[in-house]
């Protein structure tokens, strides 16, 4: 691959390198009415975006998740913590999972650990899963790194002047088919689920 391929996986390994999430103490303590939620989120996670006209979250994006179920409802038009927590969620899953599987997999946790009243609420699963994922950096890197050698050694008889573009591409297949196999996986365990496992429902209060 020609020197700007392996300069964009430096950078990428960069990003690896620092995986960050917002973390519960950084979102404000007090409830945000719409307009200051998008704000913060657009805040807060632009370096997620593609391009920089790309929106990360739009008010009716926010309006047909709550529709949808995906979103409790607003408290008198204000947004919790625990609201912000749900859409970062939401945020994550939407780009690879259909509204009817997000909603399978966060109805039971908005049933438990929504607004519990317990240490163990939304600040607790967000937590845990995201150090989760911020253990798993070094295997990422690694990962990455080996497809991409993968790829470099591909293509050995191409003519000269399409090597580079043949590696790319053999690159991207490479990367593809992770997600597609993972996803399918994904897609997969959602629909073998057992609903009976899941977090009952927290007990109303009086």
């Amino acid at each position: 691959m020609d020197s700007q391929s392996k300069d964009n996986i430096r950078k990428i390994l960069d990003i690896l390198g620092g995986i960050d999430y917002i973390r519960p103490e950084d979102l404000p303590n007090i409830s945000l009415y719409m307009d200051q939620v998008t704000t913060f989120m657009e805040e807060q996670l632009s370096a997620t975006k593609r391009h920089k006209d790309d929106k990360i979250l739009t008010k009716t994006m926010i309006n047909n998740y709550a529709k949808n179920k995906l979103l409790p409802s607003p408290d008198k038009k204000r947004y919790s913590k625990e609201h912000l927590l749900m859409l970062l969620f939401i945020y994550y899953f939407k780009n690879i999972l259909s509204i009817s599987d997000i909603q399978t997999l966060l109805g039971p946790i908005t049933d438990k650990y929504f607004q519990s009243g317990t240490d163990h609420d939304m600040t607790y699963v967000y937590n845990e899963i995201f150090s989760s994922i911020e253990k798993q950096e070094d295997y990422l890197q690694k990962d990455l790194l080996r497809r991409y050698r993968f790829a470099e050694s591909t293509f050995e008889d191409a003519a000269p002047e399409d090597r580079d573009f043949l590696r790319q591409f053999s690159f991207i297949c490479l990367l593809s088919v992770d997600v597609y196999i993972k996803k399918m996986l994904v897609e997969r365990i959602i629909d073998q689920m057992d609903i009976s496992a899941a977090p009952e429902k927290k007990r109303k209060k009086d």
